[in-house]
């Protein structure tokens, strides 16, 4: 692990503080490791990032919007390789939101999330991306009563194992 010293405003490091207060930090270098690895994560966007990731979609949409939920439900459809589940909740007459829980390769993610978002009757949209990494099968069981295939993706907090 490296040091670094750095030199900050006494206002910005007031907000630093006051975030470490709302979000619990007990020391300001893990506040500013979080905050590093977050500003990193937002920056890179590249088209040919292939790193894995999962993220969480949500938007909210105009139900009544034409075809619109047609042509959502189409794309979770058409990308069911990224889109792993989706909650549906009803807000009210006009309005639902839906939460689509993502997996692939960032570039991938981000484009597919920048679409559904910038659909017509969309009217607010986020997306939340986390680095993982494919575990490899360890021969492990779940206490299910049934049998199943799936692969585990584990999260880490600076990206690496």
């Amino acid at each position: 692990m490296q040091r670094l010293t750095i030199t900050i405003d006494d206002d910005l490091l007031a907000e630093v503080d006051a975030f470490m207060e709302m979000r619990g930090y007990d020391n300001r270098s893990e506040a500013f490791r979080d905050l590093l690895r977050s500003g990193l994560e937002s920056a890179n966007t590249g088209a040919s990032d292939t790193r894995p990731c999962i993220a969480t979609l949500s938007y909210v949409y105009d139900h009544a919007a034409r075809e619109l939920p047609k042509r959502l439900t189409q794309e979770a459809h058409d990308h069911s390789g990224l889109a792993q589940a989706t909650l549906h909740v009803h807000i009210d007459q006009e309005s639902c939101l839906e939460v689509t829980v993502l997996k692939g390769a960032r570039a991938e993610v981000k484009a597919f999330a920048d679409h559904v978002i910038a659909e017509r009757g969309v009217r607010h949209g986020h997306v939340a991306m986390m680095p993982i990494e494919a575990a490899a099968d360890h021969g492990h069981a779940h206490s299910h009563s049934h049998s199943h295939s799936h692969s585990h993706s584990h999260t880490t907090k600076s990206g690496k194992k």
